[in-house]
């Protein structure tokens, strides 16, 4: 109720040091950043900011702000620009899941995608056997009901205070008049070896000699200007049925190679969900009360039971308290080895739980009936109590109900993608959302109208699904394809509250998130743990190197680099097969510091926080 009467008095300008509710967007002065590493300085801000993959789109957000709008329309304008500005990550083809507060409500709203209704559980499976896994991204197979559009418009008419078609126009004006291709859409673009299999994208994104666009280059997209155009004056009907949606359906149906079932109907009859958060409480420093709330999206998504299985096994020693250590030679500072062990052990625990159980809900039902089983804190003892010194030989799912779980567990498999997006508004709301087309270029699949250049990409989010629906002895995996599901998600939009022993909910404190498919949840995870532990801020949280697995008996993975060969040859002496790799996380985090707010970005992406 308070935020129905803050957003009227927002249209109306009643509200001291907002203006009247009215965009007049500018295109900024500034350029994208540079791809890779580039240190960030972190933002104090005093009331409002907005954390996003790209400059671009976080200024567009906070000019929303500037004008009276709440945090859900600053998300709706990001989203957009990002749709046009990092097509690679996010879109209006693919979902996401929004995490909002206000002073009364914490919701969940969620926008993932869902299989076609006649997509049958061995939709990637040939000969008994699955697909090759590039081999079904590519092409109509791959793509579910894209879900964020549906989910935006229904979070704006909840918590909305500018129109819905204002929040277009710097997407509009961006595709327009051009925007600067980053080096890192360039060197994606350059590393891509199949989206010039699209003939829309092929003109769009490359030269004639098929070389991407060089950085710098101002291009234009005056096909998603129009579809833009569109959905703002006509809603979001303009998407989900008529010429958007047959071009949509068009383009899977008659792809060349690897056509797909997405039908108009599966459009016209998808809708978004709103669901209460999940969360679980957790002792730490970062509160006055030395206890916070975490909170996040349950199932379909996999992050907020996951995450929480893992710091709450590593709650149980102490000795996980222990703070990072400098590395002078590289001038930073690094986790302890025992907390790399510990933190990875743990999350081989958790990892083998979410192959187990963590399917659609609508489909799976949980264990012992209730997914909060899962996050038990006698539950997450017994399982601690099986870490030792050793890397465990062999990892399984536990059970935290009484009765045996008839799943079999989902086979390790390749996540990808997403961008994160934090905001708060000055007025009591804030929110954190995670937005995907799964793969880069999800689908390699670009829809347009009207015969211009440029347009939209479309998910391949059904890879997301078990590729194998049931295992040697025929028992089905939770996360199996079904028509109308819900395909399991790592993605971990979090908010972070404190709280006092007998209240549900104390003040904000911080929200954050990130991209990076089933690493997700180690990204957000660790960044959690050294807020909430090593009395970090928020920027050097996100700084630290990065480890992790995907899977429950898969290899340590490390962030490249960023490890002293001691840390790297003690962990081998423990037992495990380490592997260095890239991790280019993009974790974006606002985190409140005393009466204001501090704002950070991740170095090994391209994003900034707007704000004041």
């Amino acid at each position: 109720m308070q935020n129905a009467v803050r957003a009227i008095a927002l249209s109306l300008g009643l509200i001291a040091g907002f203006a009247q509710a009215q965009l007049n967007y500018r295109i900024p002065d500034f350029p994208e950043a540079a791809s890779g590493y580039q240190a960030k300085p972190g933002w104090r801000l005093a009331q409002r900011g907005v954390a996003a993959a790209n400059p671009l789109a976080s200024d567009a957000g906070y000019q929303v702000l500037q004008a009276g709008g709440t945090a859900v329309d600053a998300a709706i304008a990001v989203q957009m620009v990002l749709s046009l500005v990092e097509p690679q990550s996010s879109g209006i083809g693919g979902g996401a899941f929004l995490l909002h507060h206000d002073e009364d409500v914490l919701q969940v709203f969620d926008g993932r995608e869902t299989a076609p209704a006649l997509a049958s559980e061995r939709l990637f499976m040939r000969d008994d056997k699955p697909m090759d896994f590039q081999a079904a991204v590519v092409g109509g197979r791959s793509v579910g009901v894209p879900g964020l559009l549906r989910m935006l418009a229904k979070a704006h008419q909840q918590h909305g205070a500018l129109p819905w078609a204002q929040l277009f126009e710097p997407a509009i004006t961006l595709a327009e008049q051009g925007f600067p291709i980053s080096p890192r859409l360039h060197a994606l673009l350059s590393a891509d070896t199949t989206l010039q299999r699209d003939p829309q994208a092929a003109a769009y994104f490359f030269q004639s000699d098929g070389k991407p666009w060089p950085v710098g280059h101002h291009l234009q997209n005056p096909a998603l200007a129009g579809i833009f155009k569109r959905i703002a004056q006509e809603g979001i009907d303009a998407f989900y049925s008529g010429e958007i949606a047959q071009a949509m359906v068009d383009k899977v149906q008659q792809h060349p190679d690897n056509p797909g079932l997405l039908s108009l109907q599966d459009l016209q009859n998808y809708d978004s969900l709103v669901r209460d958060a999940l969360c679980f409480s957790h002792a730490s420093t970062f509160s006055s009360t030395n206890q916070v709330q975490v909170c996040g999206v349950g199932p379909p998504s996999s992050g907020l039971i996951t995450m929480g299985q893992i710091v709450g096994m590593l709650a149980t020693d102490s000795n996980n308290q222990l703070p990072p250590s400098a590395w002078p030679e590289r001038n930073t500072v690094i986790p302890p080895t025992a907390w790399l062990h510990n933190y990875n052990e743990a999350a081989r625990l958790a990892f083998a739980d979410r192959a187990q159980f963590i399917a659609d809900p609508a489909f799976v039902s949980p264990p012992a009936q209730d997914w909060d089983a899962l996050l038990d804190p006698s539950y997450l003892q017994s399982r601690a109590s099986q870490i030792s010194d050793r890397r465990l030989p062999q990892v399984r799912a536990g059970n935290p109900g009484s009765q045996l779980q008839g799943f079999a567990p989902m086979p390790d498999q390749t996540e990808y993608g997403t961008s994160h997006i934090s905001i708060v508004d000055g007025l009591g709301n804030a929110l954190a959302m995670t937005t995907t087309i799964e793969s880069g270029f999800g689908a390699r699949i670009m829809v347009g109208i009207d015969n211009l250049p440029g347009g939209f990409l479309l998910n391949n989010q059904l890879t997301d699904f078990s590729f194998v629906p049931q295992d040697e002895f025929g028992r089905p995996i939770a996360n199996r394809v079904q028509g109308g599901k819900r395909p399991r998600s790592s993605m971990s939009p979090t908010l972070v509250f404190s709280q006092r022993e007998g209240q549900e909910r104390g003040e904000l404190l911080a929200s954050l998130g990130s991209p990076g498919g089933a690493m997700i949840i180690h990204f957000t995870a660790q960044t959690l743990w050294a807020m909430l532990h090593w009395e970090l801020n928020a920027q050097q949280a996100i700084n630290l190197p990065h480890s992790g697995v995907t899977g429950a008996n898969s290899a340590l993975l490390l962030e490249a680099g960023l490890f002293p060969f001691a840390t790297l040859s003690n962990l081998h002496v423990l037992g495990h097969t380490v592997k260095e790799m890239d991790m280019p996380s993009g974790l974006q985090a606002l985190q409140r510091l005393g009466p204001d707010w501090f704002g950070a970005a991740d170095p090994r992406r391209e994003g900034v926080v707007a704000g004041d």
